[in-house]
């Protein structure tokens, strides 16, 4: 359905989108004769009214032919009883008249039931705003020629805008650096402040522009938030006129509830506020930043405590939820937060210094990491204990088993620490169970280890879903350890789902989920989906800096191991070289060393085979050959190593062959003569 085909169209966008251009358009290539009423405030007479559109439209309905009526500037009627002539007007046209209502604003009449029976077609802002070819071609004809990425960010900063594309070019005309000037571009440019005030802030009161000056620090305004914000109520009232006054300031839903000003306008107003109430922002910002954590809105919380510098209340807020945000991978948002603050002022706020120890972790400086954290150990002692001192002690201790500098048994003992300081609603409690429960496996201490990466997974399933995966995965590399393969590759599917449910996929540290997937579907014989695992744990494990010991010898073992049931001897022997010199290095952790032996036990014994055979028995072959001296049948070999029957007899007979053996016995008595049963071969 075309304007044509309805009987009212509404012109409802801000001063300069260019409706009159719209609307003349329409007119020059309209067959139809056009009738215009402009209306003001006097037009707010409901008799004046009714004149103002018969003088325009007699002549037209005299014709007795097809006409348009232009009614522009409906904004301005706000009477009740004017209103209620527009509407008649809209409900009954005059003669065979389409009508074409013009508003900068939202517009007050009733026009429900034209909407309802789809006799009535709506064009706002959204519908005249420039794309990018259209801003191009305005740009080259004010003669200024830009790329495509200068010209994206003007689209994006003025929203299509035509007249703030415009005044753009005429500022860039006039700057000597034209990469420069797109840069700084925005509503405190002195023509788009001029032309702003000149066209939306003069039609408004003085107690609106205030309104509007004040407010513009928050980017979404609703009245419950400008209310806490100036002290004051009734502000829901304020924001829906100031909607219908001007196009402006925008609903962001369908019942009035939020608004936003347009980006170039709030520009101006907080430049506007910066220089008229210098000292006024920072405390905006604070009262903002309160009723934000309030209401659970924690990230607008934060950003409103970076902009006013409130660096205890900033500190709170980001060490409370530096977890969060660690392990969503948003380092560098934690960065530039962080960026905020100068190292004085990080330093004289121990929660502050601790979320610099986080995000400096986060991204893999294990160096500076530990400087904060120092510091904030410090500043804990030189201060008076209070409610939150027990906890920000808490946080220490566990960056401290993050950074793990003096090995796996002090990290255990700084976790463990922490547990017993931090409270019970505590995210960072998860943390700490994973890394005592860890440190405590690779230590040996077994059962107390499945105990505290349960609770570690209990803890983090929805508040650290990372540190959830995590917990998971070591506990199906103890389930390993304990012969029991089904419950770990159970274990191991639940962590790599919890890996994709939260899209942490990119995170480096998730990098050992997908080691131990890769090494449990290798155990079950699951060929294609381990080697995917093995690719994407490596591609994670290049993006890794400077973590913990520990943790890189663990990742090469189980890479290791997950690439020996493959029958990659030679990518397993490269992860073996990768782990040992850190095991070799003084590293407590018997465990790991355990697993090491193993590995190189299996890798030793399959070179002898393969030597002993020409090089030709892989590491599957070598697998059947270390059962063949026991009572399992095929079927019940097949049921161990997790593959068919038939695998097995294929390759029990390609055993036989290269031993040149006839029969089971045969290759047994065979194979001992080669020394090739000696080694331990099994995972």
């Amino acid at each position: 359905m075309g304007l044509r085909d309805v009987q009212v169209v509404l012109l409802s966008a801000p001063a300069g989108y260019g409706k009159t251009t719209t609307l003349l358009e329409w007119a020059r290539h309209d067959e139809r004769p056009f009738g215009w009423v402009a209306l003001d405030r006097d037009d707010n007479d409901p008799d004046r009214l009714r004149a103002a559109v018969a003088r325009s439209s007699d002549g037209l309905v005299r014709r007795e032919q097809a006409f348009v009526l232009v009614v522009d500037d409906v904004h301005v009627i706000h009477t009740r009883a004017a209103l209620r002539v527009l509407a008649g007007i809209a409900e009954d046209p005059p003669g065979d008249c389409q009508l074409v209502l013009a508003s900068q604003g939202r517009q007050r009449l009733r026009l429900g039931r034209l909407r309802v029976n789809r006799e009535l077609a709506e064009l706002t802002a959204r519908d005249l705003a420039m794309t990018r070819d259209e801003a191009a071609a305005l740009l080259a004809a004010a003669r200024v020629q830009l790329g495509h990425r200068d010209v994206d960010t003007l689209v994006q900063r003025t929203e299509g805008w035509p007249a703030g594309l415009y005044l753009a070019a005429l500022s860039l005309r006039q700057a000597p650096s034209t990469a420069d000037a797109v840069a700084r571009f925005g509503g405190d440019n002195r023509l788009v402040a001029e032309y702003l005030a000149e066209t939306v802030l003069s039609d408004l009161s003085s107690e609106q522009v205030d309104f509007l000056r004040h407010t513009s620090v928050l980017d979404s305004l609703s009245g419950p938030a400008c209310d806490a914000l100036l002290d004051i109520s009734g502000t829901g009232v304020m924001l829906k006129n100031l909607a219908r006054a001007t196009g402006m300031i925008v609903p962001l839903d369908s019942v009035d509830r939020a608004y936003r000003c347009h980006g170039l306008l709030s520009q101006m107003l907080r430049s506007e506020l910066r220089r008229s109430e210098p000292g006024l922002e920072p405390d905006l910002h604070r009262r903002a930043s309160r009723w934000y954590a309030a209401h659970d809105d924690v990230d607008a919380a934060i950003r409103h405590a970076v902009a006013a510098e409130d660096v205890r209340g900033a500190g709170d807020l980001l060490w409370a939820n530096a977890l969060r945000h660690a392990w969503q991978s948003e380092h560098d948002a934690m960065r530039r937060w962080l960026d905020r603050f100068t190292d004085e002022q990080t330093a004289s706020c121990p929660p502050l210094a601790l979320f610099a120890a986080t995000t400096h972790l986060a991204r893999g400086d294990r160096d500076f990491a530990e400087h904060w954290t120092g510091v904030a150990a410090s500043g804990l002692a030189a201060a008076e204990a209070d409610t939150t001192t027990a906890s920000l002690q808490a946080g220490v201790a566990i960056l401290h088993a993050a950074i793990a500098r003096d090995g796996v048994a002090r990290m255990r003992d700084d976790a463990a620490h922490a547990h017993d300081l931090d409270a019970e609603d505590s995210p960072w409690l998860a943390l700490a169970c994973q890394l005592e429960g860890t440190a405590r496996h690779l230590l040996g201490d077994r059962d107390r280890a499945r105990a505290l990466l349960r609770e570690g997974n209990r803890r983090g399933v929805i508040a650290a879903p990372g540190v959830s995966a995590l917990c998971l995965a070591q506990l199906a590399l103890l389930e390993l350890d304990a012969g029991r393969r089904q419950e770990a590759a159970g274990l191991a599917t639940r962590a790599q789902a919890q890996v994709e449910r939260f899209c942490l996929g990119e995170h480096p540290t998730m990098s050992v989920v997908l080691a131990v997937s890769a090494l449990t579907r290798a155990l079950q014989g699951r060929v294609d989906q381990a080697r995917r695992d093995v690719n994407a744990a490596d591609r994670l494990r290049a993006a890794l800096t400077d973590v913990a010991p520990w943790y890189r010898a663990e990742l090469s073992l189980v890479l290791a191991r997950a690439l020996l049931a493959l029958g990659d001897g030679s990518g397993a022997l490269a992860r073996l070289d990768g782990a040992a010199p850190i095991l070799d290095d003084g590293t407590e952790t018997p465990v790991l060393s355990a697993w090491l032996d193993d590995a190189r036990a299996e890798l030793d014994a399959y070179s002898a085979a393969s030597r002993a055979v020409g090089g030709s028995l892989t590491l599957a072959e070598s697998r059947v050959l270390r059962l063949l001296p026991t009572h399992l049948s095929f079927r019940e070999m097949g049921l161990r190593l997790y593959v068919s029957t038939n695998t097995v007899k294929t390759q029990a007979q390609a055993v036989y062959r290269k031993l040149n053996a006839s029969s089971r016995s045969q290759a047994v008595a065979r194979a001992t003569e080669l020394g090739l049963l000696n080694g331990r071969l099994e995972l």
